[in-house]
């Protein structure tokens, strides 16, 4: 996605997790409950919300899209002895599996379109409840403002910057938060997971000068994505996140636009986002104590 620049700087900013306070709401009342319902996952409830909030929340996968974290949910699930001590049988369908794998724009468009070329029941199944998970997001997610200091960092940055939404949620959902927190006036596009990618929102950092793009993120996905386009990396760590832009309001923004971002104040955050999110599930480091 290439957009004509109006400022030399560019600054794309993750929004659920990030830019406001969603992420727990959204996996925990609205994903979750649905992975259980659509996944039949009911006699291991317990295990399969452990699993999902390691995925989507606790861990280095947190941000990823909805439907590889799924799979990486069912996955876990497969691992866990107490599972299959209760018998039930953890399936994942290939189906998924392929149409993850070889579709870039991971979102419901995408696959209603193949569910209709097909008639897959499992993408079907998926598709459904991927539509459940925003029906409840749309009822249940509403009125959480921002981040403090989210607001500030835009108003700084705005005259001297062109700010980009980069984000794996679909676009429906982010215009609605966005302009109900009058923010949009800020940001010159929103980009949801219809349009691509993290890392192909952030590839019109080809159209600024060298070591002019600043990535905001909450999670790996958006770290790599700005890796991925020779852009510099701001982490909102999780569970810090007042404090990480309050810092970046106060200092971060300075080293940006003054050109001393990189090297040292850079590897400095990137020390510290990485002791934020593990690998290895918390019931795995229980187990082996």
């Amino acid at each position: 996605m290439l957009i004509a620049p109006k400022h030399d700087y560019l600054v794309g900013i993750d929004s659920d997790g990030c830019a406001f306070d969603t992420m727990e709401l959204k996996h925990k009342e609205c994903f979750i409950p649905n992975i259980v319902n659509f996944m039949e996952l009911q006699g291991v409830s317990k295990y399969a919300r452990e699993a999902a909030e390691f995925v989507n929340l606790y861990s280095k996968s947190r941000g990823i899209n909805r439907f590889p974290a799924l799979i990486e949910t069912l996955e876990w699930l497969q691992k866990r002895p107490e599972v299959k001590a209760r018998g039930v049988r953890i399936t994942i369908p290939q189906s998924l599996r392929d149409w993850v794998k070889g579709e870039t724009k991971l979102g419901n468009p995408a696959l209603e379109k193949v569910v209709q070329e097909t008639g897959d029941a499992d993408l079907k199944l998926i598709l459904d409840w991927s539509k459940a998970v925003n029906k409840a997001i749309e009822e249940m997610v509403r009125h959480v403002p921002p981040f403090p200091f989210l607001r500030e960092s835009l108003q700084k940055m705005s005259s001297r910057a062109d700010i980009l939404v980069v984000s794996a949620t679909p676009q429906e959902a982010l215009e609605r938060e966005w302009e109900e927190h009058n923010l949009t006036r800020y940001v010159i596009a929103i980009c949801g997971q219809e349009v691509g990618t993290k890392k192909e929102h952030l590839q019109t950092a080809a159209a600024y000068p060298a070591g002019h793009t600043l990535m905001v993120g909450d999670a790996l996905g958006d770290y790599r994505a700005a890796k991925a386009n020779q852009a510099l990396f701001f982490p909102v760590n999780p569970g810090a996140e007042e404090a990480s832009w309050k810092r970046l309001y106060e200092e971060g923004i300075d080293h940006f636009l003054s050109g001393s971002f990189d090297g040292e104040y850079q590897e400095q955050l990137l020390a510290e986002f990485d002791r934020y999110l593990p690998h290895r599930p918390p019931w795995l480091v229980m187990d082996e104590k």
